[in-house]
């Protein structure tokens, strides 16, 4: 459905330009003893571009970054749950259990609970922060426990310690948004980039056509793959929860 929608906003946007091409020659045409200035056209339209595409360079990285860290916080929290439930094996008898039901649980609230509230943009509860709290006491032993069974509790704490850091990163990753100063650097300049196809007089009406909705369906599909990018945790471009359903179903 996604990608349905995505082919109807560009084919929509290429079509409207095409109408405001016709529109233009019909209402406003170019004199007849006017020469032509396809070339003056193409040279303002090309350093245009560039400055253009420079930004789209910059507002692709950022939120590719974003991206790439969101799901980089997700494989680190996701890998440290799963030693902590192995970890359990070495522990007391009586202690293991415990330390796998908190560990089941904390995965299922984060898949179940936190990850369609990332994926619209909705700020955490602290309720995880409660379940993480849970887990880490489940990971203590008391004075009885073997040398083994104490090492076995310390590598625990040290593997929650990298669960907590993954998980704050992966909270600072959710909230993280592209500048509202790149948003309008990309807006401006793909309206401007698609101004200056309309200012200078391009005779052959097909190539005007053909230039312009080539043009504008790109930029609307640029626009919306940054859009798509700019929600890290997304459903359609965005990282799922594969990281925490592999090791805990």
């Amino acid at each position: 459905m996604a990608l349905l929608e995505t082919l109807v906003v560009v084919i929509g946007v290429a079509l409207l330009g095409a109408l405001a091409v016709v529109l233009k020659t019909r209402l406003f045409p170019s004199p007849a003893d006017e020469e032509p200035r396809e070339d003056v056209a193409e040279y303002i339209a090309m350093m245009v571009s560039v400055l253009y595409a420079i930004v789209l360079g910059l507002c692709l990285v950022s939120v590719w970054d974003t991206r790439a860290a969101a799901s980089d916080h997700a494989q680190a929290e996701a890998s440290a749950l799963h030693q902590t439930y192995l970890l359990a094996d070495a522990f007391p008898e009586d202690r293991r259990e415990p330390l796998r039901v908190a560990a089941r649980t904390y995965a299922g609230h984060v898949v179940d609970v936190e990850w369609p509230m990332m994926a619209a943009r909705q700020p955490l509860d602290p309720s995880g922060w409660l379940l993480l709290e849970q887990l880490r006491r489940a990971g203590e032993v008391d004075d009885t426990a073997t040398v083994s069974q104490q090492i076995a509790a310390q590598e625990v704490l040290a593997q929650l310690g990298y669960v907590d850091d993954a998980r704050r990163g992966r909270e600072a990753a959710a909230q993280e948004r592209l500048s509202p100063v790149l948003w309008a650097g990309l807006i401006i300049g793909g309206v401007l980039t698609l101004a200056f196809m309309f200012i200078f007089g391009i005779h052959r009406t097909r190539t005007h056509v053909v230039m312009v909705m080539g043009l504008s369906g790109f930029i609307a599909f640029t626009a919306l793959l940054v859009h798509q990018l700019d929600a890290p945790f997304g459903e359609v471009l965005g990282t799922g929860p594969d990281a925490f359903t592999r090791y805990f179903e």
